[in-house]
C-alpha cells in the first residue's frame, strides 16, 4: 500500500536531478504541494521550475546547513526528499571544502530537523559510494555491498549516507536511500559529460575525452531516476536502500561518438585529453531489489532515443545553458581539460 504525501520539500531542487523530481511531481501525482529549497548555487538555476504552477511548487532560496530556517520551513511537511548536494567530481578534487559542507553537514542538519519534527525522509545519493568495478567484472553494485569512495565527492556523499543509517537506527527515524547511476535528460549543467560534449559541438569545437575514454558509466534517463524515487518514497521499506539503474551501461567513448554521429559530425572528431586522478573505471547497478519488491520499471529504455531528445534539448534551450558556457570551460582550461 502506497503512502500518500501531500506537502513535500525538495532540498536543490533547481538543480538538474531535482528540479526534474519536481516536474515529474506536478505532472504525475497532482495532489502534492511542494516546497522548494536550493541555495542557488551555480549548479541551481530557478528557470529549471519556471512556469510550473505557483500553488502547487514554492521556492524557498536557503541553505540546509541553515537550522534556523529548518526550524521555519520544515513544520508542516510530511515528507523531505534531500537531493541538494555538491556532485562534480572535478570540482570535489580542486576544492573539497563545498563537498564536506554541503553533503555532510548540510545532511546532518536535515537529519535533526527530521528527528525533531516527525518528518518522513529520502535520502538521494550516489553509486559512486561503492568504488568501481573492473571492466571485465560481470558483478554489479548491490545495496549491501561494501562503501569504498574513490574521490571527495563520493567520500562526502557516503558519509551522508551513513549519518542516515546511524540517525535512523539510533533515533528510529523514518528514511530511505536510494543510489542511482549516471543521469541524462534536460536541464542539466554544461559541466556534466553529455551535456558538456553537446554544446562543444553546437559551438563548433571539438569534444574533449578523458584518458583512453574506456571508463563505463550506467546511463539512465532522469524521469526514470524520479519515478524510482516517487515509488521508494511511498513504498519503500523503511531503513532500506535501493538502487536505481535501468541497464544502461556504456563507456564514455561510445558516448561521445554516439552524440557526435547524431549531430552530424564524424566519430572521431574529438580531443584526448589527461585523465582525472583517480578516476573510476566502471559503475554498474543491480536493481532487482526495487523491481522485484516495488514493481518499479524504467520507461526510457532506448538510449539513442533518449540522446536524441536530450540534443533537440540543448539545441532549442540554448538560452538557458548559455549564460553558463563561457565560466565553465574557462574553468576547464585551467585545469587542462
Amino acid at each position: 500500500m502506497a503512502e500518500e504525501y501531500k506537502n513535500i520539500i525538495v532540498t536543490g531542487g533547481c538543480g538538474f536531478i531535482g528540479s526534474n523530481f519536481v516536474h515529474y511531481v506536478v505532472k504525475n501525482h497532482p495532489e502534492t504541494h511542494v516546497t522548494v529549497l536550493d541555495k542557488l548555487t551555480y549548479a541551481g538555476n530557478p528557470a529549471n521550475i519556471e512556469g510550473l504552477p505557483k500553488d502547487r511548487v514554492e521556492l524557498v532560496v536557503g541553505d540546509i546547513c541553515d537550522s534556523e530556517l529548518l526550524d521555519r520551513i520544515v513544520p508542516g511537511h510530511d515528507a523531505i526528499v534531500h537531493y541538494a548536494a555538491e556532485s562534480h567530481n572535478d570540482n570535489s578534487i580542486a576544492n573539497p571544502d563545498p563537498f564536506v559542507q554541503t553533503n555532510i553537514v548540510g545532511t546532518y542538519r536535515l537529519l535533526e530537523a527530521v528527528r525533531k519534527y516527525d518528518v518522513r525522509y529520502h535520502h538521494v545519493s550516489t553509486d559512486e559510494v561503492y568504488g568501481d568495478l573492473a571492466l571485465d567484472e560481470p558483478r554489479r553494485f548491490r545495496p549491501d555491498d561494501p562503501y569504498k569512495p574513490s574521490s571527495p565527492y563520493s567520500s562526502s556523499k557516503a558519509s551522508s549516507d551513513l549519518l542516515v543509517r546511524a540517525w535512523t537506527r539510533t533515533y528510529g527515524l523514518r528514511t530511505t536511500i536510494s543510489n542511482c547511476s549516471n543521469n541524462y535528460g534536460p536541464y542539466q549543467h554544461v559541466e556534466k559529460f553529455i551535456p558538456r560534449q553537446i554544446t562543444n559541438i553546437i559551438d563548433g569545437v571539438r569534444p574533449k575525452l578523458y584518458g583512453d575514454g574506456k571508463n563505463v558509466r550506467d546511463w539512465i534517463h532522469t524521469e526514470d531516476h524520479s519515478s524510482g524515487v516517487w515509488d521508494i518514497l511511498t513504498k519503500g521499506r523503511m531503513g532500506e536502500t535501493y538502487l536505481i539503474g535501468a541497464d544502461g551501461e556504456r563507456s564514455n567513448i561510445d558516448v561521445l561518438r554516439a552524440i557526435l554521429e547524431r549531430m552530424g559530425r564524424d566519430a572521431d572528431d574529438f580531443d584526448w585529453v589527461r585523465d582525472r586522478p583517480g578516476h573510476d573505471r566502471r559503475y554498474a547497478i543491480d536493481n532487482t531489489k526495487l523491481v522485484e519488491e516495488l514493481g518499479w520499471k524504467p520507461r526510457h529504455t532506448n538510449f539513442s532515443e533518449g540522446l536524441d531528445q536530450t540534443i533537440a534539448w540543448y539545441r532549442e534551450h540554448e538560452d538557458w545553458w548559455r549564460p553558463a558556457k563561457e565560466a565553465t570551460e574557462a574553468k576547464y582550461a585551467k585545469q587542462g581539460q
